[in-house]
């Protein structure tokens, strides 16, 4: 596999958009920088991040392939408490996974093949769904921003270093846009503490 340093633009990736120096302001307030050195530490994390997650919730998913989206899907599922086995929706381009104790669905997109922004994407009824979903849209950068104001950005990119010791190793970037995730302490949950 090619190793990818966090800033530059992986293969088959997507770059994240630049911001309007407003929403850029607002980001810096949440944002959170986690190492991950394992596909279990993944699902951990998504796990903890299901716990700030609440319906209406925007989270968008950008990596390389095999970088560890649906891993860390697979533990926001784990953390709402749905049902189904959470797998890639490549070829469906969606999966909703119902809540088994009464939070929100899960609504996993897979937006690599659809070429057009939210115009192609309106087929899903993700603008319905949102409101009581939790939507995590991978690929979805510069897709699906106008579905929400308020929105996570989780960028997973390879560590840089020897591959035998760094290969299960992702840098991992969550950054809160919106009011929903402004100010500093929106995102500390997903930081161990040291």
């Amino acid at each position: 596999m090619e190793e990818v340093p966090l800033e530059a633009p992986a293969p088959r990736s997507q770059t994240p958009q630049r911001q309007a120096p407003q929403q850029a302001a607002e980001a810096a307030d949440a944002e959170a920088r986690i190492t991950v050195d394992s596909p279990e530490a993944m699902q951990d994390l998504g796990r903890t991040l299901a716990g700030l997650l609440r319906p209406g919730d925007l989270v968008l998913l950008t990596g390389e392939l095999g970088a560890g989206k649906t891993t860390l899907t697979r533990g926001l599922g784990e953390g709402l408490g749905v049902r189904g086995a959470v797998t890639s929706p490549t070829f469906v381009i969606a999966r909703v996974h119902p809540s088994l104790r009464g939070g929100p669905p899960l609504v996993h997109v897979d937006a690599y093949r659809l070429g057009g922004g939210l115009d192609e994407m309106e087929d899903l009824d993700l603008d319905v769904s949102l409101p009581e979903s939790v939507v995590v849209v991978e690929w979805g950068d510069g897709k699906v921003e106008e579905l929400s104001e308020d929105r996570l950005h989780v960028v997973i990119a390879r560590a840089v270093g020897h591959e035998e010791v760094l290969d299960d190793v992702r840098e991992v970037s969550v950054r809160g846009i919106g009011p929903r995730w402004a100010g500093p302490g929106a995102l500390a949950a997903l930081v161990p503490a040291r």
